[in-house]
């Protein structure tokens, strides 16, 4: 039997795309049911996307939003797509949400360049991310380039377009 997991995806950079008429990247509709097909992913997935949002522009309560989302979540196993430049900051209000009693496994991840675009890590990301969620322990982690985080041992390093360890 396929193990049940949730993606839920607030945006980012993940699922822009390049919008010719206003000459900029924008949200249209999530990519991930495209990704998840072209990968032959064979888990049960249940998509979810509350957000479509630049985390740069998120606020507090859609924070907690995302958290809401992972606590009433029937599956255990949980994938957050969300924008990287705040992706810390969001993972670590689920975390506190979550409670040290927390029994699901949550892992963040996002992409540096669209899906839409040419080179883009999303695909990688996302495989990264489906494959660490159904191997970790409960809690909440971040994966980016083939990494896994711990969510409170992690940042952003904007100077190189990638995470690091604290």
């Amino acid at each position: 039997m396929a193990q049940e997991l949730r993606i839920i995806t607030t945006g980012g950079t993940f699922d822009k795309q390049y919008d010719a008429i206003k000459g900029e990247l924008t949200f249209r509709e999530s990519q991930l049911p495209r990704i998840l097909q072209q990968a032959r992913c064979t888990l049960t997935v249940q998509l979810e996307g509350p957000l479509a949002i630049d985390s740069l522009y998120m606020t507090e309560e859609q924070r907690h939003e995302v958290a809401a989302s992972c606590l009433s979540s029937n599956e255990d196993r949980i994938v957050v797509i969300h924008g990287t430049d705040t992706m810390c900051k969001t993972a670590a209000v689920v975390a506190e949400a979550m409670g040290k009693e927390n029994t699901h496994v949550i892992v963040f991840t996002g992409a540096m360049i669209p899906y839409s675009l040419e080179n883009s890590d999303a695909v990688f990301n996302l495989g990264c991310a489906i494959t660490a969620v159904q191997t970790l322990k409960a809690g909440v982690y971040i994966c980016m380039s083939g990494r896994i985080f711990p969510w409170d041992n992690c940042i952003k390093n904007k100077d190189k377009g990638i995470f690091e360890y604290l």
